[in-house]
């Protein structure tokens, strides 16, 4: 697929499904603005790649978000789509977390995603074309011990994604958020407190998620589901609570 002449602009853009998705991007021709507060990755993301111009962004400062996006629309043009993917995943206990990295995920997870969405968006309806690819998570379905935090930011995001979807429903900008179930990223580092349900599959490649996001926007679908397995999983955490949290106590042990 050609992405010619088409601007990008992709948040976390220093490492994971950001830099795979500005890499792609940049390969099929599009301009890439990669954004992040991690300077050394995106260096190594856009290495070798004209196509790749990068960004210094904290996404939890709105006003540096609104002063980046001017810059890019100024230097390479209108943008056509964003890849929402700025995360951060520390795990542990709720009681045993501190309250600063409880509401820094927020800040980062969902408030971040929010103050790209609002500062993008309304150029997209207002050229009737687009795509906001807002990165949620299976944990914004369904909530497991040790990710309590990283569940609430990852729920803010999903209910935050399907009303904008709904709310502009047929003014030619395509609005999806994505819920992967563990991808091979580094974001899995972050989880020090080694939640036990981490071990129970093979995190999925993040080439996976790509390719199921690029298929559900051709559907007009809100979410994506990039596995069945993480479908199921959504069906099962809406019919059945109780056993699903059967089962991550039994795996937790707690």
């Amino acid at each position: 697929m050609s992405f010619a002449d088409q601007v990008v602009f992709v948040t976390g853009g220093g490492s994971g499904m950001g830099r795979l998705a500005a890499q792609r991007m940049a390969e099929a021709g599009a301009k890439v603005a990669a954004a992040d507060v991690n300077e050394a990755g995106l260096a190594e993301t856009a290495q070798g790649r004209e196509g790749i111009h990068t960004f210094h962004l904290d996404v939890t400062d709105n006003q540096a978000v609104l002063d980046t996006v001017k810059a890019v629309e100024d230097r390479l043009g209108p943008i056509d789509r964003v890849y929402n993917a700025a995360a951060i995943m520390p795990t542990g206990l709720l009681m045993e977390q501190d309250t600063e990295t409880i509401t820094r995920i927020m800040r980062v997870d969902y408030d971040g995603l929010v103050h790209v969405a609002k500062a993008i968006l309304p150029g997209m309806l207002e050229r009737g074309r687009g795509d906001l690819i807002n990165f949620a998570s299976i944990a914004g379905w369904g909530p497991t011990l040790h990710f309590g935090a990283y569940n609430a930011a990852k729920f803010a995001v999903v209910a935050f994604s399907e009303v904008l979807y709904h709310e502009n429903l047929g003014r030619g900008v395509r609005i999806i958020a994505v819920c992967p179930p563990p991808v091979a990223t580094p974001l899995l580092e972050q989880a020090t407190s080694k939640p036990k349900v981490l071990e129970m599959g093979k995190p999925i490649p993040p080439g996976q998620v790509l390719d199921a996001i690029e298929r559900d926007l051709a559907k007009g679908k809100p979410f994506c589901f990039p596995t069945a397995q993480t479908k199921l999983a959504q069906v099962m955490r809406r019919m059945v609570p109780g056993l699903v949290w059967s089962m991550v106590h039994r795996v937790e042990g707690r």
